[in-house]
């Protein structure tokens, strides 16, 4: 039965590529590499690669930048990358690092490529982190490569931060909200209700619709709406676990009315700085659209890239396809046009980024700005609503009385 092996190799040109073949031994692997003038340097079947998982996750960005930065400072210093990885496996923080850099160079030492032992760690050091180092391993600027490395992974967690930022401020706001609405009705409402029905009477409306409020959420209907929530909140999950689901919720994301111009802005910010970043590198193209792809963070992002690889493939332009998928906005696609034109395409794309995280960082800011009032009315609106509403029959008695 045939195994789907991953593999790596050298082109005759000097140029580092990897994939996939289905054969059934390394032997054959290695056969069908050498038809296509690829010399392999590493060879294993993908289950082993899956197996090897298992302490390579709970590694935060903060700590592979650090770990980067002073891996491109030793090299850069000239200690042997053998002793480097010793010393840095013995000092980073991170006990699931410090594990993986271990593995790394106990790889290295058996003459494995630094890319080719970072591959088997996919957890800790991504494609675009393998692949970056391979192209600087090939072209001997190992240092320089890391250290552009550490300042785009520093780039990518500031726009990150920034979009949590954005995100989490509205939804604690609004979750303190419904908590205090919900204790309102389900603890203090009642205990009016109550004092009401023993007067008897007619109750005006808006009083008459919270006390039933009240009673639905503190009764059974309480019980039912948080299922409703518990199932849409599972629900979505599992729409979004499907590939197809994913797609259909990323589209509608992009849509919204607010927030989809900002997680535009965004994905075209990721999309250029990963990019570019890349090209700079020396990775060839269609690797660094695979790549740019595969870590773009949202479904309709990656299917036109991956679209705009298929084109650039058939000799076409990088400017061409991206403006006929719609995604990107025209701004964009003129001035990747004129970076290809003048042959400094990845200076045009970190152009291209910067300006774009000036626009995520203005998008925050108006959307803080434009939350913060809205929020603040809904709460007051409604907590003002059910204290007048809860006072109005008691406002009566009093006129009756006097």
């Amino acid at each position: 039965m045939a195994t789907i092996f991953e593999w790596s190799g050298k082109t005759t040109k000097g140029l580092i590529e990897s994939g996939e073949i289905s054969a059934n031994s390394k032997d054959e692997v290695i056969a069908q590499l050498r038809k296509r003038s690829i010399t392999a340097t590493l060879v294993r079947p993908k289950e082993k690669v899956k197996s090897k998982l298992s302490f390579g996750g709970g590694v935060k960005d903060k700590d592979i930048v650090i770990f980067t930065r002073q891996f491109a400072t030793m090299i850069d210093a000239g200690l042997p990358l053998v002793q480097a990885l010793d010393i840095l496996s013995q000092q980073v923080e991170s006990k699931s690092l410090a594990m993986a850099l271990t593995a790394i160079k106990n790889d290295v030492e058996g003459g494995a490529t630094y890319a080719d032992a970072l591959r088997k760690h996919p957890k800790v050091f991504t494609d675009l982190y393998a692949n970056m180092v391979a192209a600087g391993e090939s072209g001997g600027i190992l240092d320089t490569i890391l250290n552009r490395l550490a300042a785009y992974m520093e780039k990518a967690m500031k726009l990150k931060k920034k979009v949590k930022g954005a995100m989490i401020y509205p939804i604690v706001v609004s979750s303190i909200a419904v908590g205090v609405i919900a204790v309102i009705m389900i603890f203090v409402v009642p205990t009016f209700s109550k004092m009401f029905t023993s007067m008897g009477g007619t109750l005006p409306l808006p009083t008459l619709l919270v006390m039933k409020t009240s009673s639905f959420l503190a009764g059974i209907g309480g019980v039912i709406t948080g299922m409703v929530i518990a199932a849409a909140i599972v629900a979505f999950k599992q729409i979004r676990k499907t590939e197809k689901g994913t797609a259909m919720t990323d589209r509608i994301f992009l849509k919204l009315p607010i927030f989809g111009i900002m997680l535009r802005k965004v994905a075209v910010a990721k999309f250029t700085r990963t990019l570019g970043t890349l090209i700079s590198s020396g990775v060839p193209i269609l690797d660094g659209l695979e790549i740019t792809a595969k870590t773009a963070g949202n479904k309709v992002i990656e299917y036109a890239v991956m679209e705009v690889r298929q084109a650039v493939t058939e000799g076409k332009t990088l400017a061409e396809p991206l403006m006929k998928s719609k995604v990107f906005p025209p701004m964009v696609t003129h001035m990747i046009s004129v970076g290809e034109a003048t042959g400094a395409l990845d200076a045009m794309l970190s152009k291209i980024a910067d300006f774009y995280d000036d626009e995520v960082d203005a998008s925050v800011g108006n959307l803080t700005a434009m939350m913060e009032p809205m929020l603040m009315v809904f709460l007051g609106g409604s907590v003002g609503f059910i204290v007048i509403a809860m006072y109005l029959p008691i406002f009566k008695l009093i006129t009756l009385i006097k």
